[in-house]
């Protein structure tokens, strides 16, 4: 079984309707040989990262910046998985209530720091709230677990 680990700040109900969407469709029964891990920020780890084969990191718009929860996450676990994780599979979602550009820039500075391999363009969630960003988020899941799957990445 190939791995998937969803890290996701989800501090409303929006936001968590975007966390599961996205493990909706990573988890979607078409797709067998892909287990997929959901962990707050605050909860994932290094060794969650060692265990995984493809990462997708969400985060709101704070500030022009990621959550202060996704960047603690990467504070924690940085160097420990600096060396074997290069070139892990990532894909983005952001939930911008402006234009989400400095929260980009930020989550795209680290991971490329973290030589990860971006397989897709971050997925910018701008404006006020439509319900269409749960499904983005949700074929965004789906993706990243069919990616993995067929072995494109």
């Amino acid at each position: 079984m190939k791995q998937l680990l969803i890290v996701a700040h989800a501090p409303s109900s929006n936001t968590l309707k975007l966390r599961d969407a996205a493990a909706r469709g990573a988890g979607h029964e078409d797709i067998e040989t892909v287990s997929v891990t959901v962990k707050a920020p605050l909860e994932a780890g290094p060794e969650d990262v060692m265990a995984c084969d493809a990462i997708l990191l969400g985060t709101t718009e704070n500030l022009g910046y990621m959550s202060g929860a996704l960047k603690d996450f990467f504070d924690r676990t940085y160097y420990a998985v600096l060396e074997e994780k290069q070139g892990l599979p990532c894909a983005i979602y952001i939930r911008a209530g402006h234009d989400g550009t400095g929260t980009r820039r930020a989550v795209e500075s680290i991971a490329t720091g973290l030589r990860w391999r971006a397989v897709q363009e971050p997925l910018v969630l701008r404006g006020e709230w439509q319900e269409r960003f749960v499904e983005d988020c949700r074929e965004l899941g789906a993706a990243m677990a069919y990616g993995l799957d067929a072995g494109i990445f």
